[in-house]
């Protein structure tokens, strides 16, 4: 196995783009999964391009429409930051994926594109409506989450390009919120997990709502129909709304944690939970 740790992101495309490598920020997934082979009797690895040396790729930047955050940007990073009420979800998350050490060195961006179905960032970036800033060496792309993630474990990147950063647009007088169901509160695979962006006018009255469920299908998913029927609902009796037919899209599955029947009730009643505590 060979180690690349570039000193800048021309060189990290070059390797990227000539390699057939496993890219590496905080490590959190890389080495675990690493180690699983090899318990399975498979001792193989990808070469390691190690991003972590390139300027430029760490911090929360604010602009006038939005912030970026860099892709070694990570869970701590996010809970410690000066952030509005919009991030309160993210926040939430940052302080329940893994234990401390995991927190310090996971990075936001590598749950995003390792692309779990139960990755606790997942539904709130979807919620918060992020793009994936994409580099290669024709130049980069923007990304919506949605269209990032392509299956179970799967995204949109091409082999030579690299995920660089997350951009959220402002929600002035959104609130948010996350709620996830393990088999106990820290260092669990989420059974069902809600995340909420919710945008409302000085009466409290919803303007918009984006709504996400992880971990109850291949990817996380929006909540489209339910959006819908909260706009002009007041924010003090929304939870009031959710039914069971807006997850009728969902597909959980049924696993060692959870059948598929408990997991599309339990994220129904965490919706509802989430929707009632952001109202009060």
């Amino acid at each position: 196995m060979r180690y690349h740790r570039p000193t800048t992101l021309t060189e990290a495309l070059s390797i990227r783009a000539g390699e057939d490598v496993a890219i590496l920020a905080g490590a959190t997934d890389i080495y675990p999964a690493a180690a699983n082979r090899r318990a399975w009797g498979d001792p193989t690895h990808k070469d390691v391009l190690d991003i972590t040396a390139i300027p430029g790729l760490r911090g929360v930047t604010e602009s006038a429409h939005g912030w970026r955050l860099g892709c070694l940007v990570t869970w701590s990073d996010i809970a410690r930051a000066d952030l509005p009420r919009q991030f309160d979800g993210l926040r939430q998350a940052a302080r329940q994926v893994g234990g401390q050490q995991v927190q310090n060195r996971g990075t936001l961006l590598g749950n995003l594109v390792t692309a779990s179905p139960a990755g606790d960032g997942i539904p709130n970036l979807l919620a918060l409506n992020a793009h994936v800033e994409v580099a290669g060496r024709d130049g980069t792309r923007m990304l919506p989450v949605a269209d990032f993630l392509t299956g179970y474990r799967a995204t949109a990147l091409a082999p030579d390009e690299i995920a660089v950063a997350l951009h959220i647009p402002k929600l002035p007088r959104a609130v948010s919120g996350f709620r996830k169901l393990g088999a106990r509160h820290y260092l669990v695979i989420s059974i069902a997990m809600v995340a909420a962006v919710i945008d409302i006018d000085e009466n409290g009255r919803i303007l918009m709502a984006r709504l996400a469920i992880g971990a109850c299908s291949a990817t996380a998913q929006r909540l489209p129909g339910l959006e819908a029927e909260l706009r002009g609902t007041s924010l003090y009796h929304a939870d009031k709304v959710p039914e069971a037919r807006h997850l009728d899209h969902l597909s959980p599955i049924d696993d060692i944690r959870a059948s598929g029947a408990y997991r599309r009730e339990a994220a129904l009643r965490l919706l509802r939970d989430l929707l009632w505590d952001l109202g009060e």
